[in-house]
């Protein structure tokens, strides 16, 4: 049990934002499993064994966009009102708009920081793209189009960037990741890293602040496309590969730039170390928009007339027959065809959740390739949320529990693939990503706290730094 809360004199935070990084691997050492490297990671270790820490259980779905914005609104994706990176925009059939940082309605931390009074460097955090005002400093993430654009704030913060890299550009993200080319990528995601250490850095050494933050997506994209070469247990894994120490180098790699950070932060700041989710081998895909054919669900007019993979948008669905189509994605969202709110809606509107019903018990007891239980889970948005905003998926997908992804598209050779639709992926994401809290001020002895959610995160950075946690925040307080 963590013990009651006092009041305590405001500290400063540092969050270390590793997207992707699962339990496994920073909290077993190799001896306890076969991913752990805790034993190989100085910095991440002492943090860990002289702090709290735990899984962080992620948003549903577990994915980036909205999972970072869950975790620093401390709101639900349900308030929040955006259930991946692309929504649907209204109940047409081909309306869907990106949750770009306007899509965000709700306060992150480092906004209820500036109105307090206090700065925020954020560095690289989802969804700061199109750059929005704050007491501070702030990068844009992976989902700036490009660095032509404004990307910082203010905007001369850009300058001092090409100064800090003698001119190079400032990278973003790998422009792709979904590569057979593992040497390129891998070149790519050393470089990137390397540059936004050295921006990190820069901004320490030079800036004021109260609260800093990074995320670094290089580990998701190092996972997504490298995972077969180090999990023995992936399907694909192959024994000697060239490849099996990528991995395990970058995770070394990141806790040696940890440690320098570590040496440049004083005695009243507070460490957090937390991801968005976790990561797992993926075994396959599942094309549920083929399956959905096939069990009369979903009806086209005419055979697709490509040759190959045929995306959904490119097919003629004949909507008046239609009762279901769904998305592709790390987990598949659902949406129902009902009569009075899609334009062509076939469902009954008494007749919804008798057919939601339906095809959640139908996905639910979908078998494996091998004829085996595949374990997925159907999740209704109205279950999980505090409220449902905008348009939600009817149903949330999660292909054996996370082990299979969604394929949209049609023109496969059976409802399961061992290739993926959009380029080469090893991992899916796992519900649990991790948190640390570290305070170099008390020894917590590797305190093991259960039961975190993404959400507890910003409360809990709130209430460290003396600042009122408004009353609408989900999150609990993790207390110390």
């Amino acid at each position: 049990m963590l013990k009651l809360f006092k009041r305590h004199k405001p500290r400063k935070v540092f969050i270390a934002g590793l997207d992707c990084a699962p339990p496994a691997v920073l909290f077993q050492t190799s001896a306890e499993g076969s991913l752990g490297l805790k034993d190989q990671l100085p910095n991440l270790s002492r943090l860990i064994d002289e702090g709290i820490y735990g899984p962080l259980s992620s948003s549903i779905p577990c994915i980036t966009v909205p999972a970072w914005c869950s975790m620093l609104s401390g709101k639900d994706p349900g308030v929040l009102g955006f259930y991946g990176f692309r929504n649907r925009a209204d109940h047409s059939y081909d309306r869907m708009t990106i949750a770009t940082a306007n899509a965000v309605h709700e306060k992150r931390v480092w906004d209820i920081l500036s109105e307090a009074d206090k700065t925020s460097v954020v560095v690289g955090v989802p969804q700061t793209y199109p750059i929005k005002p704050l007491k501070g400093y702030l990068i844009s993430s992976f989902l700036t189009p490009s660095t032509e654009r404004q990307y910082t704030f203010p905007h001369e913060l850009r300058y001092e960037i090409d100064r800090v890299l003698g001119g190079q550009p400032y990278d973003v993200d790998v422009p792709q990741f979904r590569t057979e080319d593992k040497d390129h990528l891998l070149r790519q995601i050393q470089e990137m890293t390397e540059k936004r250490f050295a921006v990190i850095k820069y901004l320490l050494r030079e800036k004021a602040w109260d609260f800093f933050m990074f995320v670094e997506i290089g580990l998701d994209r190092i996972h997504h496309g490298m995972w077969k070469f180090w999990d023995p247990a992936h399907p694909k894994h192959e024994p000697g590969n060239p490849y099996e120490n990528a991995i395990p180098d970058y995770y070394r790699y990141l806790d040696r730039e940890l440690g320098e950070i570590l040496g440049m932060l004083d005695d009243d700041t507070v460490v957090l170390v937390v991801s968005d989710h976790g990561a797992k081998a993926m075994e396959g895909g599942f094309a549920i928009n083929e399956w959905f054919r096939r069990e009369g669900l979903l009806v086209l007019k005419e055979e697709p007339r490509y040759e190959g993979l045929v995306p959904f948008e490119k097919v003629e669905v004949d909507w008046e027959k239609t009762t279901a189509w769904g998305a592709g994605g790390y987990y598949a969202r659902v949406f129902l065809n009902v009569e009075g709110r899609e334009p062509q809606g076939k469902i009954p509107a008494r007749d919804y959740e008798k057919v939601r019903d339906e095809i959640k018990e139908m996905i639910e007891a979908l078998p494996d390739h091998n004829g085996k239980p595949m374990g997925s889970v159907a999740f209704k948005p109205e279950e999980l949320y505090r409220e449902v905003r905008n348009v939600a998926p009817d149903l949330m997908v999660y292909f054996g529990n996370l082990r299979w992804r969604s394929v949209g598209s049609f023109g496969l050779p059976d409802l399961y693939t061992f290739e993926n639709d959009i380029g080469p992926d090893d991992a899916n994401h796992d519900q649990d990503g991790v948190f640390v809290l570290w305070d170099p001020r008390k020894n917590y002895g590797g305190q093991y706290v259960e039961g975190l959610q993404l959400m507890d995160v910003a409360p809990t950075v709130l209430d460290l730094m003396g600042v009122r946690v408004p009353p609408d925040m989900q999150g609990r307080i993790v207390r110390r």
